[in-house]
């Protein structure tokens, strides 16, 4: 593979490491109903707002968020479209049974 295709999957995987933890996943779905700070995302996500800006920060340095400061606060939201189609998508998956041993063609 060339190093160009190398780095794309390293951050695939970091993307998906990131995701892998069910607060941090709950405070990345928080952040798809629309920009909304810190405290709005911790509830939703049912975290502390000290833990959701951590979440935030790790989310946002690997590209998953951004944040928009609005006169004294940050407000937050999935990074693009991107992000929104995958994580619903994800969801879908999740949500769709599977049989044990199945095998589905892509």
């Amino acid at each position: 593979m060339s190093a160009p295709q190398e780095e794309a999957l390293a951050r695939a995987a970091e993307m998906f490491r990131l995701l892998g933890d069910p607060t941090r996943l709950r405070v990345m779905l928080a952040c798809l109903e629309g920009p909304a700070p810190v405290g709005a995302i911790a509830e939703a996500a049912g975290a502390s707002p000290s833990l959701t800006s951590h979440h935030l920060r790790l989310l946002r340095a690997a590209g998953l968020a951004r944040g928009r400061r609005r006169s004294r606060q940050v407000l937050y939201e999935a990074a693009d479209a991107h992000v929104r189609r995958m994580l619903d998508e994800l969801l879908a998956h999740a949500a769709h049974p599977h049989e044990e041993g199945s095998q589905t063609e892509i």
